[in-house]
């Protein structure tokens, strides 16, 4: 063979090499790793289950992407490949990033009076939508769940006088704080950003827009997005997705918002997406909150939440135990679903466990 012709086949060759993989229909899947470091992720992640006490880490679903490829993937108690799981909280950053695809259309700013999209908020005229996504509205609530039922805003939201109209019912409670100044975090707040964005893209559009603007594009086809009676997306915490649908969501914002040749979500969005909110403190919650998304960012003088991952991994997370979690650095996507009741799973054991048997193999 000619020498040009050679080397432009190894050229060919290397650009095969580098090139990005993007799930179609279906993930394209590459040699599932085994070994000592997965049997210890596995024996971490699923334990011997107990459907009657419901103790320990009982993991539902445990998926993992790398480098656009579906290398692991393994269910357990009624949840499959096809089961569009409850993903709790994991609705707030999916909210964060519907409402990204309509900043890209130019239809509203970080900065707008959350007011200007949800008049309700007349008792709140200067909180911004920046304010909203940084769970930094000044609105006095209490996020507690069966612990205190009887005190919690949450409860009260989601299950008795205010289910009707969550917005409505957050939009009442007083202020504890000027907005912006501190981070208390609300579910509620995730609901008066769902009921903005109602007249932020119009009602005509609001009811299928999660899927024309964010669903859709990503190739996701089995979702479900509960609302209160007013039509409005519970987005604190009534979103279903499958695994694989959820990693697209993850794989999206593994790369900056881009999802193929289409940036999807503007990258200045997806950057505050990661930017830590300026008035954390050390220690408020179990993770630094960003824009509706949880970063692996050290605050004052404390550790990082989750020491033995790389601080570029950035998460949204659920009540009992659901889960995906980002490392660009490493071009991985983790989504793992639960239903742990008592508190003993732990984020940055599992992190540790799976970059222990997937990180470092990724193509340059």
């Amino acid at each position: 063979m000619p020498k040009g012709l050679c080397l432009f086949f190894l050229f060919l060759l290397s650009l095969m090499a580098h090139a990005e993989n993007w799930p179609a229909e279906q993930w394209s899947t590459s040699v599932k790793t085994t070994g000592p470091a997965l049997q210890a992720l596995e024996a971490y992640a699923f334990p011997p289950r107990n459907d009657t006490t419901r103790q320990g880490i009982r993991t539902d679903a445990l998926l993992v992407i790398r480098d656009g490829q579906l290398i692991y993937e393994r269910y357990a108690g009624p949840t499959t490949a096809d089961t569009p799981h409850l993903t709790w909280s994991i609705s707030k950053s999916l909210m964060a990033t519907v409402l990204g695809v309509a900043y890209g259309e130019g239809l509203f700013k970080l900065q707008d009076p959350a007011q200007k999209f949800y008049p309700p908020l007349k008792k709140h005229p200067d909180m911004t939508i920046a304010d909203l996504l940084h769970w930094a509205s000044g609105i006095d609530w209490q996020e507690d769940y069966e612990y205190a039922p009887l005190k919690s805003s949450v409860v009260a939201m989601l299950y008795t006088r205010g289910h009707g109209d969550m917005a409505a019912f957050t939009a009442d409670h007083p202020r504890y704080a000027a907005p912006g100044q501190a981070f208390r975090y609300s579910s509620g707040d995730s609901n008066l950003l769902s009921a903005a964005l109602k007249n932020i893209v119009g009602p005509n559009r609001y009811a299928d827009y999660p899927w024309t603007a964010l669903f859709v594009p990503l190739g996701i086809r089995h979702a479900v997005w509960e609302t209160d009676t007013t039509g409005t997306f519970v987005a604190s915490s009534f979103a279903y997705l499958t695994a694989r649908d959820l990693a697209r969501v993850g794989l999206l914002m593994a790369r900056g918002g881009r999802w193929g040749d289409r940036q999807l979500l503007p990258k200045d969005w997806a950057a505050f997406n990661r930017e830590p909110f300026a008035h954390f403190r050390a220690n408020q919650d179990e993770a630094v909150p960003g824009g509706h998304w949880w970063l692996n960012r050290a605050v004052d003088s404390a550790a990082r939440p989750w020491p033995d991952a790389p601080s570029d991994t950035f998460a949204a997370l659920g009540h009992w135990g659901q889960a995906m979690y980002v490392i660009p650095s490493e071009n991985l996507v983790i989504v793992r679903y639960g239903d742990d009741r008592d508190g003993s799973y732990r984020h940055n054991e599992l992190l540790k466990l799976a970059l222990g048997a997937f990180a470092g193999k990724v193509q340059p």
